[in-house]
């Protein structure tokens, strides 16, 4: 069966079996595979449909385009399989497996007579028994090292697999981290390398046998050896296929049984094996790690999506909306409305300094202190020095935040408000001219004696104000040309007698088509409110 490989904007594969005759992709719940968070799809964006044994892509008329190996579908397209499709923020994988008809390679004959006399019949239980050491030994580590144990008992369980392969007396298992070789596992104390040794089978991967140190020109004289009377010594790498990660030492102070090239030999595929094995279980506890923070990464964002306004509310003489889009899987953004019990209400819009959980925690400490003095704001100005001096006691250095804070009375239209460092609010008139509200102190969390003022400003029936983060004025294109206020200013002014949310749909529709269906850089936020009467 056909299916779907789905990469989403924060890393996840999804797997569909294409189990239908037709299956189309879109923001809509009414598509068959729907995803509302993607703003750069349309509604209703593509389809794919059965066409006799394969199937076809088809562009359902969406703004931003769809592309099938970066060209982009003007007309159904038949697909083979490896083909690549980019939707908005989605990259679809179309894979196909391919059926052989070819017999098989191999055919079972239905035969009854007995084994001949003179076959060799063995067992992995004799040849364990019976076999020669070298084979003993390694049918040992290959069923020993294929059970799941943490890395500090592997190394250990290594070292005492090797040890007693070759009868050494003590030994060392030593891993590269870095550019340091770091003692996993030993047995006995004491030990001095030789570095002509450690080189020799870092550098050249080479295994290397000193039979007799009392004979070997090179190490007899050398203090590593004399001093611990080592008479004979192998060192091999621990090497993988591409790379050499550690090694393996063992020594005796015993002439009576000298290590040879059997024992060599042997200690080197054993070394190979294990070094495999060591990098096996690495990648699995890296894995498990991963999933283990994807896990964490994918509640946090529950709960910063629960802390953010599930919708904007309904007041009478405004229309309010907002939007939120962070570029990880967690953000740095923060917008909120206090509705008040006189027909007031407070709107914000914050940008942490950063980008994933750190600065994800930062907003949600913002949020927490703003829910608190914002209770009944009647100074923006006192509310932003007293919330700058908590958050310089609580941010980490070289971290700051940028916000503004406005209190709308519905009815008059009169704007009380705050700046700290945020990018300038737009008013839109209902004429279409663009004022940008500008002014206001530093940004939050740098200066703990920076004061704060209050300003003033006005909005009229069918007047627009917007509140945007830098993550939709600094959005780049493929040529890296940033989508910019004057843009923004152009897009709100032609769509200024609309809802607030349909503004909200147009800004954001805009900004995914200008980065050219490739994932956010920064976070994206938008808060808009329009006077009505």
């Amino acid at each position: 069966m056909a299916q779907l490989l789905i990469q989403t904007p924060g890393g996840e594969t999804r797997t569909v079996p294409l189990a239908v005759a037709r299956l189309s992709i879109g923001r809509s719940s009414a598509a068959d595979l729907s995803f509302p968070e993607d703003s750069g799809l349309s509604r209703q964006h593509l389809a794919l449909e059965r066409a006799g044994d394969g199937w076809t892509v088809e562009d359902l008329g969406s703004k931003n385009g769809t592309f099938l190996n970066e060209a982009a579908v003007k007309a159904r397209t038949p697909l083979k399989a490896g083909d690549r499709i980019t939707a908005g923020h989605l990259i679809i994988t179309f894979d196909m497996p391919v059926q052989s008809t070819a017999r098989s390679p191999v055919v079972f004959v239905d035969e009854t007579e007995p084994i001949s006399s003179s076959t060799i019949v063995t067992s992995l239980e004799s040849a364990a028994t019976r076999g020669a050491r070298q084979v003993q030994a390694l049918i040992r580590a290959g069923t020993e090292l294929a059970g799941h144990r943490p890395l500090p008992e592997l190394f250990r369980l290594i070292l005492d697999l090797a040890i007693e392969a070759v009868g050494a007396q003590r030994g060392a298992l030593l891993t590269l981290e870095g550019d340091q070789l770091v003692v996993q596992a030993n047995k006995g104390h004491g030990f001095r390398i030789s570095t002509a040794v450690r080189d020799r089978v870092l550098n050249s991967r080479d295994s290397v046998l000193v039979r007799d140190t009392t004979l070997d020109e090179a190490l007899r004289a050398r203090a590593s050896i004399v001093q611990q009377r080592v008479a004979t010594l192998m060192a091999v790498p621990l090497q993988t296929r591409d790379r050499i990660i550690g090694l393996l030492y063992l020594d005796s102070p015993s002439l009576i049984q000298r290590f040879s090239e059997d024992d060599l030999n042997l200690l080197t595929v054993l070394a190979n094996v294990a070094a495999t094995r060591i990098e096996y279980v690495r990648l699995a506890e890296v894995e498990a790690a991963e999933r283990f923070i994807r896990r964490e990464l994918e509640q946090a964002a529950e709960i910063q999506r629960a802390i953010l306004p599930a919708a904007a509310p309904q007041l009478a003489g405004v229309d309010l909306a907002g939007y939120n889009a962070p570029c990880r899987t967690v953000g740095g953004d923060y917008y909120d409305f206090f509705p008040y019990p006189d027909g007031r209400v407070a709107m914000l819009l914050g940008d942490v300094s950063g980008k994933g959980m750190p600065a994800s925690l930062l907003m949600m400490g913002l949020q927490a202190r703003v829910q608190v003095l914002a209770d009944d704001p009647r100074d923006t100005g006192a509310l932003f020095t007293r919330l700058n001096r908590i958050t310089c006691a609580n941010c980490p250095p070289n971290c700051f935040i940028t916000l503004f804070f406005c209190v709308l009375e519905t009815a008059s239209g009169r704007i009380t408000w705050s700046n700290a460092g945020h990018n300038p609010p737009a008013i839109v008139r209902a004429d279409g001219r663009v004022e940008w509200v500008e002014g206001g102190g530093p940004v939050l969390g740098v200066l703990r004696a920076a004061a704060y003022r209050q300003e003033c400003a006005q909005l009229c029936p069918g007047d627009t104000l917007v509140l945007y983060s830098d993550g939709i004025t600094e959005a780049a294109n493929l040529a890296g040309e940033e989508f910019g206020e004057e843009r923004l200013a152009a897009l709100i002014s032609a769509h200024r007698g609309e809802p607030a949310a349909s503004v909200v749909q147009h800004v954001t529709d805009a900004v995914a088509a200008w980065g050219a269906g490739a994932p956010a850089a920064d976070d994206i936020t938008i808060v808009v409110a329009r006077k009505t009467e």
